[in-house]
């Protein structure tokens, strides 16, 4: 009897600290969801206060000319859509949003530059700050789902070989700045929709969309 007590206490307590375990990965998830739309939201911003100040001529040449302008980002294989998002795994999409994340450690800060002077953003460096965060965060998800198994994804370790891509485009500086902000709001779009999939995914509740 006092064995089946003993045991019955063991179970318990695993149940109730995998319960914690489970808590604390919700508010994390949620966490980390909140920090991505308040970016993509942050980006909209500064993209149409951008166009905003522009001259109607100034806009109708980049019109013209961004659409077909290429981002970091398009180096990364990500899901096109959320139809594709959700067909993925939920660790394939924390580590594609890490790396879009990552992507934009170097690029944020000529991002900060370029804004701080003609755009209402706060602190410059917020953007990077803010960046800096959620990339933590999401590593603590990818820890999570791993679960103490090795990380097998070798693509995790690669280089990101265009860190300079910003610095190095040839166009002038209204159109740098402008393909700058118009990819950085695609990429903040690309996290929110990644992660918002990941968290509904692995919501108790069966009917959970987006």
């Amino acid at each position: 009897m006092a064995r089946a007590l003993v045991l019955l206490s063991v179970v318990l307590v695993s149940l109730l600290v995998n319960q914690g375990r489970a808590s604390d990965n919700q508010r994390l998830f949620n966490n980390v969801v909140i920090r991505v739309q308040h970016l993509h939201q942050l980006a909209a911003k500064m993209i149409n206060d951008f166009d905003d100040s522009l001259l109607p001529e100034d806009r109708r040449l980049l019109s013209k000319t961004i659409p077909m302008s290429f981002c970091i980002s398009d180096y990364i294989e990500a899901p096109t859509g959320k139809d594709e998002a959700q067909r993925s795994s939920m660790l394939k999409l924390l580590r594609i949003s890490f790396r879009l994340i990552e992507s934009w450690e170097l690029a944020s800060q000529i991002l900060s530059r370029t804004v701080s002077n003609s755009l209402t953003v706060g602190n410059p460096n917020q953007i990077t700050e803010k960046l800096a965060d959620l990339k933590m965060g999401i590593s603590v998800l990818i820890k999570g789902c791993l679960d103490g198994q090795p990380n097998m994804d070798d693509n995790d370790s690669l280089p990101l070989p265009f860190e300079d891509f910003y610095l190095t485009t040839e166009d002038n500086d209204l159109t740098k700045n402008f393909r700058l902000l118009a990819c950085f709001k695609k990429d903040m779009h690309k996290v929110e929709t990644y992660l918002r999939v990941a968290n509904c995914r692995r919501s108790l509740d069966s009917n959970c969309t987006l």
